[in-house]
């Protein structure tokens, strides 16, 4: 009996999440949030040292830009293939986030995007309408109470792909691994820091809990501040808007309207001055030969999306044919080095 093609099976797992599921993930959403309400008064008794703020700040790096360029970009959406150690590395360094196992994020997210702002869509703030009570029940939804809904999004019809590839598949399953590695990794790096238990605790809530918790809602944001607030710079089937504020924490996430109009672009921040932290490190990543077929922004594509907000801006120097010219007067014997 032959399996049925991806477009045939259901969306939904038929098998509904289990309280004891749903009980896991609350923890994983109130206790770090916890540990944000209590942070003020714990640095207010005991201070927050500049070694937490380095451990904290090396691991919110590193698992911020898993989920950017690794579970979003890379694993989600083909934005650049990558050889086989950054892409363990980035699906490793992703589950470091505690955003949940590999499979299900990119599952969720691509049903996200099939029915971005429709019946359908996990996580629309437009859920339940457009009045401000409405709207308001909307954001809280989809910025975390989406996650608590019983239906589970089918692997096997949204990323068929990723479950048959073993890497991406390895990475998922021993996600309870990375996750316990997320908590445990900053308090011992904090108590041999200061070879103390008071130092390994205080790692454990500032770089552990309280990391866990600012990323998390950055990542929440992009999902539901960039669907109600903010620019829309470019047509797209749905509502995501564009945030300046919240680019840096999320890595360039927040230029979430471009990302809609054009979901495979390695670089969502494409007009000048759009800082894209996530596709300066794919930059790097390609000049090192570890990601390659990399999908940088069309000017001239993109420039028939522009709405009338962007239509004075200029795009930034990484989109495809400019960095083809800098190639080509790289690759003239005659010609200076020239800086990507």
């Amino acid at each position: 009996m032959t399996a049925a093609p991806p477009s045939i099976l259901p969306e939904i797992e038929p098998e509904p999440n289990t309280v004891i599921d749903r009980l896991v993930i609350s923890l994983f959403i109130i206790v770090p949030l916890l540990a944000v309400l209590a942070a003020v008064p714990v640095a207010w008794r005991f201070g927050l040292s500049w070694r937490n703020v380095v451990i904290a700040f090396a691991f919110y790096l590193v698992s911020g830009l898993g989920i950017s360029m690794g579970f979003h970009r890379h694993f989600t959406h083909g934005s650049f293939k990558a050889a086989r150690p950054l892409r363990l590395g980035l699906g490793i360094a992703g589950s470091l986030a505690l955003e949940g196992p590999l499979l299900v994020w990119v599952a969720d997210h691509r049903r996200h995007h099939k029915y971005s702002d429709r019946i359908g869509d996990p996580h629309s703030p437009w859920r339940f309408g457009t009045g401000p009570g409405a709207v308001a029940r909307g954001f809280l939804w989809a910025h975390m109470g989406w996650m608590l809904d019983r239906n589970r999004t089918s692997q096997r019809r949204f990323c068929p792909d990723l479950q048959a590839d073993s890497t991406a598949s390895w990475v998922s399953q021993t996600f309870p691994v990375w996750a316990a590695v997320s908590l445990l990794a900053p308090a011992l790096i904090g108590g041999l820091w200061t070879m103390s238990l008071a130092g390994a605790l205080a790692a454990f809530f500032w770089a552990g809990l309280v990391r866990v918790a600012l990323l998390h809602h950055v990542t929440w944001s992009v999902n539901s501040v960039c669907h109600l607030f903010g620019r829309r710079e470019f047509q797209s089937r749905d509502m995501s808007t564009n945030n300046a504020w919240l680019a840096i924490p999320s890595f360039g996430e927040s230029w979430h309207n471009l990302h809609h109009a054009d979901p495979t672009c390695a670089r969502h921040g494409v007009l000048r001055g759009q800082v894209d932290i996530c596709a300066r490190v794919t930059r790097w990543a390609e000049l090192l030969g570890l990601a390659w077929d990399v999908r940088w922004p069309d000017e001239r594509r993109l420039r028939q999306k522009m709405t009338s907000v962007a239509q004075s801006r200029r795009f930034s120097g990484m989109t495809s044919d400019r960095l083809a010219r800098s190639r080509a007067r790289a690759d003239r014997p005659d010609s200076k080095p020239v800086a990507p």
